[in-house]
């Protein structure tokens, strides 16, 4: 194999097909990428047999072949390279001569049958999306998914596709957020589950400003999924599981109803949560009263106290929370004011925008220890 290519389009490419690289796997091809050159160019494959992300760029080839190269190493050559072109040539031994200028490296790479063969996505359900609206609608959920459960479903995001609408469910116990779209779609009803790593990875390529496509297409399989991303095929392994009845948790009435700045009330929990430390993990605490928020915390550093204006209707409320799960819902909302509504102490307060369900987010309480 024998080709010469522009550093700063394979380093590229290179970097971003390394995130589905395993760091350390038992099988030696998954630490790599698997570069394949044919006439028409480079194709360029990282796979840790859960998430794989496969892209094809230019480059003049001069000899055909592949060969797989440590994902970590090789990035790191490419992007420590400073000249325009770089040329590589590998012989039936995978020893890879990297040479650009003066700039020569040899490293023994691995022969492209030890690598992990991808899954391929047929038949199922395929529909496009705009990238940047599902951007966002991931943005707005991947917040509220699980970081390790012992239901290996709630580390993914759940997608519900039905006449005209698209909707993005994420939970971990403690939160939820959902999200919901109107897309043009006629069709079927479909749910499927996608790991979080899987959407953070296609929030990454699809924030690609000189991509000139504004659409990226999903092809949906029995186990897996593909989306197809600007010039990069995701492919990724589907999460099977009963997922929560996240309707059935959404209370249908409120007694308090409160309407406040977002921004207003993110300073104000930021500023109390100045005294709350890792170790201590104290809570915060709301008191939602006539025409004001009056936000607390006490922790073995001391205590805190804030206060900031609202439109509250309904009773009084003083409610506790985690300060980190209010601020991670407050700060997803694209709205400059929120809606808030209550049902006492105990009951799950729901965030949404003033006008309509476009996000809905529900946050648990915790109770309150009274004089401390």
């Amino acid at each position: 194999m024998k080709f010469v290519c522009e550093t700063s389009v394979l380093s590229n490419a290179c970097l971003n097909v390394q995130r589905a690289a395993s760091s350390k796997s038992s099988i030696p091809g998954a630490e790599g990428i698997l570069i394949k050159a044919t006439q028409s160019g480079l194709e360029l494959t990282g796979y840790d047999l859960e998430i794989g992300i496969k892209t094809s760029i230019y480059a003049k080839v001069e000899e055909e072949g592949c060969v797989v190269l440590n994902a970590r190493l090789f990035c790191e050559i490419l992007r420590k390279i400073p000249n325009q072109t770089i040329s590589l040539d590998c012989d039936e031994r995978n020893y890879a001569v990297i040479k650009s200028g003066d700039i020569k490296y040899e490293i023994m790479g691995i022969s492209a049958e030890e690598y992990p063969e991808l899954p391929t996505v047929q038949g199922g359900f395929s529909i496009n999306l705009d990238k940047k609206m599902l951007s966002e609608m991931v943005k707005q959920t991947i917040f509220a998914v699980a970081v390790s459960d012992s239901k290996v479903v709630y580390t993914g995001i759940k997608f519900e596709i039905s006449e005209g609408e698209i909707k993005l469910i994420a939970v971990d116990g403690f939160r939820m957020a959902i999200r919901t779209e109107k897309i043009d779609y006629h069709g079927d009803d479909v749910t499927f589950i996608v790991p979080s790593k899987t959407m953070a990875e296609i929030m990454k390529l699809s924030s690609d400003e000189n991509e000139e496509e504004t659409d990226l297409s999903i092809g949906v399989g029995q186990r897996h999924i593909i989306f197809n991303v600007n010039s990069y095929s995701v492919i990724s392994r589907l999460l099977e599981g009963e997922f929560l009845n996240y309707k059935a948790t959404i209370p249908l009435l409120a007694s308090t109803t409160v309407e406040v700045d977002t921004h207003s009330f993110i300073e104000s929990i930021e500023r109390t949560s100045l005294i709350i430390t890792e170790k201590t993990k104290s809570l915060i605490s709301c008191v939602f009263d006539t025409d004001f928020i009056r936000v607390s915390s006490v922790a073995s550093l001391g205590t805190a106290s804030d206060k900031v204006s609202a439109d509250i209707e309904g009773n009084r409320v003083e409610i506790g929370f985690n300060n980190r799960y209010v601020l991670d819902a407050l700060k997803a909302c694209n709205t400059d004011r929120v809606k808030i509504k209550l049902n006492g102490a105990v009951s799950p307060i729901i965030i949404l925008p003033t006008e309509g369900e476009n996000f809905i987010f529900l946050i648990l309480p915790v109770r309150l220890k009274k004089n401390d």
